[in-house]
């Protein structure tokens, strides 16, 4: 019976798995969609800053702000946005494999690479297999604030401002739907304004009085749009992290189920050769007392 008890010690082990990854998977739905409300509320108001840079940067034709500037790319600088836990599929994996290509890319150019690292997975990615991080920001949990990511978007743009890097990509997760997440890469600065978006749908052009003067009121606007940006990223991460755990912990009850499936025939076929052994040896020994 050595065989059966090994084969039902594994059927309890794989049982109490499948309880835990079961109770993983309810934990992520629950929690998935609130982090998609969030990012439901984030969406828009990320789209009119955006709007509202873009209108006000055209209009004020004779101010650029330092960090609408254009100049030659010689240093890039990614922002990462990834989970601070596991277990939530391909989710940032899909994220470095994005940044690993682009950073060939640009290395072959000869433009150095650089990264700001929000999320504790890619920070301790990046600690493994070397790179300079410019800063890093972890634990923003499930429900994260501008506060948390201050200390990383300032040093970001100051970087920028300061002339230490000549490009700032935005790297995050996309909420497509429950099933589907993918990486997309975003240009953050220099931040665009539109080549001819200077008036409305309805055809009138866009007049502005500065109060106070367009350059402080410039950096104002530009600086609540970096950080508009990069918290819609991190709070559609986190409703892709959700997502993503949820379907990897469902895939995971389903294959526990599977192991056990497999390891309760193979114990019932342990079972009847035991029963038909010891049927074989009392038969054999009746005929050997005759």
């Amino acid at each position: 019976m050595s065989a059966a008890k090994e084969i039902r010690g594994k059927i309890k082990s794989v049982q109490n798995t499948q309880k835990i990854t079961r109770a993983m998977e309810k934990v992520a739905m629950s929690k998935m969609r609130k982090a998609q409300e969030r990012m439901g509320q984030a969406r828009p108001y990320a789209q009119k800053m955006m709007e509202v840079m873009q209108r006000v940067a055209a209009a004020s034709s004779d101010f650029t702000h330092p960090l609408m500037a254009e100049r030659p790319v010689k240093r890039v600088t990614y922002l990462l946005v990834t989970t601070d836990r596991g277990l939530c599929g391909g989710l940032n994996i899909n994220i470095f494999r994005r940044v690993l290509t682009e950073m060939k890319r640009h290395r072959e150019e000869g433009v150095e690479v650089q990264f700001a690292l929000l999320g504790g997975k890619g920070l301790s990615y990046f600690r493994r297999i070397g790179g300079t991080v410019l800063a890093s920001a972890t634990g923003l949990g499930d429900k994260p604030t501008v506060s948390q990511m201050l200390g990383v978007i300032n040093a970001v743009t100051e970087a920028y401002e300061n002339g230490e890097t000549d490009r700032v990509y935005l790297v995050s997760s996309e909420f497509v739907n429950t099933m589907t997440q993918q990486p997309a890469v975003v240009q953050l600065l220099p931040a665009k304004a539109p080549e001819s978006e200077t008036t409305t749908e309805a055809g009138f052009g866009w007049d502005y009085l500065y109060e106070p003067s367009a350059p402080e009121l410039m950096d104002t606007v530009i600086q609540r749009y970096v950080e508009s940006i990069v918290y819609e990223a991190v709070v559609e991460n986190a409703a892709c992290e959700q997502s993503a755990r949820m379907v990897a912990m469902k895939a995971a009850s389903d294959n526990a189920g599977k192991i056990i499936d497999d390891l309760q025939l193979a114990y019932n076929k342990a079972r009847q050769a035991n029963i038909t052994k010891e049927l074989a040896e009392i038969v054999g020994g009746a005929a050997a007392i005759e």
